[in-house]
């Protein structure tokens, strides 16, 4: 789940940029290709207006008093590539490949709304530099992962939505766990269109001024807190199978490169860490380590098909990975019900120390993880 950006006029865009302030751009020789990104509170100085074609670095500092968020975007408002969760006084550098074109960087403030935006205009011949076969195959084969996975989604949320429209309270909480396991593998393939995930995963404390409230979590709440199944939540529970339809549809077109999948299972961790350890996720059904272990297992997927490329640039990085990824999923079976199925114990049961100790696997997981984007650019 992330925060949700509505789509704004070209009048309202300007008159926000206006109230927010424009970004700025400021001297940076000593750095090379790398852009420096300061978000504040209301703006967003960056070091550059152009960069050559493939590999970008943005090292981000958040000066402000709330987390922001970073985004490269086509001028669609797809996403090329993201940090959510940039907590105040904290920085973080952000790699991704970029080819010939005009893109914008935002800074989201709050991490909500259009944010402050910067021109960014790349240069070149139209294509990125050439990689390593090895990561178009990668590129390749997470591309069908992401299609399998909504492929397998759409059935099982068109299961959800019978038991929903059937009056079937029961049968209804039942399938809402497994409906969302596709979705939590590959939440940043969806969250880089911008538009789905507001529709389908946004919780209350999400939603924008004026946003309706639909998809999951507006039907968690009402299966488990409300127990009731009206009319509205038979035309929610059709509209979110209609949605994820649209997600299966345009997943083939999802922008992919062999950086977005490293940052994008970084920020599965991310999620992992700011939803799903914290209990804020799921608060109505408490089914979190359901999403906690859709988010591990969709960052591992990530990893091993970029692992052949990570490992040789960077042995120590990978055999790192290797460890933290398997303490992690050893940790997670310990609250499984069934260890052949995604039975987990409900996450209300799960003690202050142990979702310390959750949390602490995820952190140690979540750092090396950063650094692999990096080593597939190399």
């Amino acid at each position: 789940m992330r925060a949700v950006r509505l789509t704004v006029t070209a009048a309202a865009t300007a008159a926000a940029l206006t109230a927010l302030s424009a970004c700025t751009a400021k001297s940076d020789a000593e750095d090379g290709n790398a852009i420096h990104v300061t978000a504040a509170d209301s703006k967003c100085e960056t070091s550059a207006e152009s960069v050559p074609a493939g590999h970008v670095t943005l090292k981000i500092e958040n000066t402000g008093s709330q987390a922001t968020e970073v985004e490269i975007l086509f001028p669609d408002d797809r996403i090329v590539s993201e940090k959510e969760n940039i907590g105040p006084g904290t920085k973080y550098t952000l790699t991704a490949e970029v080819k010939a074109g005009s893109y914008e960087i935002a800074c989201r403030p709050g991490m909500k709304g259009h944010g402050v935006r910067q021109k960014l205009t790349v240069s070149g011949s139209g294509t990125a530099a050439q990689r390593n076969p090895k990561l178009d195959q990668a590129v390749a084969d997470y591309r069908q992962y992401a299609q399998d996975q909504a492929d397998a989604t759409v059935p099982l949320a068109e299961a959800f939505a019978k038991a929903i429209k059937d009056g079937d309270l029961d049968a209804a909480k039942k399938a809402y766990a497994p409906s969302r396991l596709g979705w939590e593998r590959t939440e940043p393939v969806a969250e880089s269109f911008g538009d789905i995930d507001p529709k389908t995963d946004t919780r209350a404390d999400g939603l924008e001024k004026g946003q309706k409230w639909t998809g999951w979590h507006r039907l968690e709440k009402a299966l488990w807190q409300d127990k009731r199944i009206g009319a509205e939540e038979k035309s929610l529970a059709g509209q979110l199978v209609t949605d994820l339809k649209d997600w299966q549809k345009r997943v083939g077109t999802a922008s992919i490169t062999p950086t977005s999948m490293a940052n994008g299972a970084k920020e599965l961790l991310d999620e992992v860490a700011t939803g799903k350890v914290t209990g804020e996720e799921d608060r109505y059904a408490h089914t979190d380590l359901v999403d906690f272990k859709g988010n591990v297992e969709g960052a591992q997927k990530a990893y091993e098909l970029l692992k052949p490329v990570a490992a040789k640039n960077d042995p120590a990085l990978a055999k790192e990975l290797d460890k933290q990824f398997a303490a992690l999923e050893t940790l997670l079976d310990t609250y499984r019900k069934d260890k052949t199925s995604y039975d987990f114990v409900s996450y209300d049961k799960v003690g202050k120390e142990q979702r310390k100790e959750l949390s602490d696997a995820v952190n140690a997981l979540a750092e090396p993880l950063s650094k692999l984007a990096a080593a597939v650019a190399k």
